[in-house]
């Protein structure tokens, strides 16, 4: 038998150690990138959710500055004798920025194509009757939302807006004719004592507004109703949220109009002292800018997160925010006022939890049972079979 030479041997060792040496650097390089990758997505995570904080939060108390601040409501009418107060018309503004910002986008991603994408935005009257109910809806949550921040503070405006849930679940029984869990109930009603307890808190302090409370309860069945109806009309202009804020926004503009008319507010702007100030305007546009923004960095937080994560980050946005408004009015607030605030917080995250693991728990038996159906078509074909052969070696 013919041997082989021992160099051979030699140098399929040395292979053997070169190959080794490589799927072992192989290894080392995926374990970096992904290491890098998963980085580079948790730096990316913190940032858009931080984004998010400061933008929502800053939006609150560029609002209150606008509707309440003791600067733009110095000066008295001479014929009235009330503060110079224009709620409507902040918001009126504010809508007609983000129809502004709409086009702007819309003309950048014609010039930046590669940069920039935004949907077409063409003013079609058909769409935009098609989107009234949803606007008629969308200027009443708006405007609820900005006069119960003018009339409370904006520490207790996340517990005076906290019925958002409670009237999700009335709505979703006696609309949709659904049942709520009693779990997702004992949340609500977590969320309703810590209400209730909010609002005893803040009478017993002396700094109680029950029109602030009135607009506040309005405001959470409002964005209720939104929700509701949004998904009724997103079909309406091809499941695009930015047309569909295209949309919203405009007809918003044109039904502010009577509205400021008919409560007076175009004749207090003419005596208002600031009117010609660039940084009452600038202000303004800012705010505007913050709402229009709000829309675009929820979606991106529910994008690189998750519905739930989303929710547990605006409860957590909520919380920091009463911290903030807290500490910047210098209040003392007693035990009950911050275990109301517990409560709301507490209650909302909780229902948020118990909804998401009935979704994920509906979906896993939808899933099996969807698998047995198939199961079931498939030995009923296969028997079928079996009859058909039967049958033909019957006839032969």
């Amino acid at each position: 038998m013919r041997r082989m030479p021992r160099g051979n041997s030699s140098g399929a060792f040395k292979y053997s150690r070169v190959a080794q040496s490589g799927y072992n650097y192989g290894l080392r390089t995926m374990e970096n990138v992904q290491q890098e990758s998963m980085l580079r997505k948790s730096l990316k995570i913190a940032l858009v959710v931080t984004a998010y904080w400061v933008v929502s939060i800053t939006m609150v108390f560029l609002n209150k500055y606008l509707l309440s601040g003791e600067e733009l409501k110095s000066l008295k009418t001479a014929s009235e004798g009330k503060m110079l107060e224009a709620p409507l018309f902040i918001t009126f503004y504010q809508c007609l920025v983000s129809v502004l910002l709409c086009l702007l986008l819309r003309l950048l991603s014609r010039l930046m194509p590669g940069v920039i994408s935004f949907p077409p935005v063409h003013l079609d009257k058909k769409i935009s009757r098609e989107v009234l109910p949803l606007s008629v809806v969308f200027v009443g949550m708006i405007t609820f939302n900005n006069l119960c921040l003018k009339y409370v503070g904006v520490a207790f405006y996340t517990v005076g807006r906290s019925l958002t849930t409670v009237f999700n679940v009335v709505l979703t029984y006696f609309v949709l004719k659904q049942t709520t869990s009693l779990k997702a109930i004992l949340c609500c009603l977590v969320i309703i004592s810590g209400f209730v307890l909010g609002v005893d808190q803040e009478g017993a302090a002396g700094t109680l507004s029950v029109i602030g409370v009135i607009f506040g309860v309005s405001a959470s069945l409002f964005v209720c109703l939104n929700s509701i109806l949004t998904k009724k009309v997103l079909p309406c202009v091809d499941s695009n949220v930015w047309r569909l804020t295209y949309y919203n926004n405009i007809n918003a503009v044109i039904l502010f109009i009577p509205l400021i008319l008919i409560f007076g507010e175009a004749s207090i702007l003419t005596n208002f002292p600031h009117l010609t100030s660039s940084k009452f305007w600038g202000l303004m546009t800012l705010s505007g800018f913050f709402g229009f923004a709000i829309g675009y960095i929820t979606g991106l937080q529910i994008k690189v997160t998750s519905p739930l994560t989303h929710n547990i980050s605006g409860t957590a946005k909520a919380c920091a925010q009463t911290v903030l408004a807290v500490v910047f009015s210098h209040d003392i607030k007693t035990a009950l006022w911050w275990l109301s605030n517990a409560l709301v917080l507490g209650g909302s995250a909780a229902y948020t939890k118990v909804r998401h693991s009935e979704m994920q728990k509906q979906h896993k038996e939808s899933k099996k049972a969807l698998a047995e159906m198939k199961m079931e078509d498939s030995k009923n074909g296969d028997l079928n079979k079996v009859k058909v052969h039967w049958r033909k070696t019957v006839q032969q």
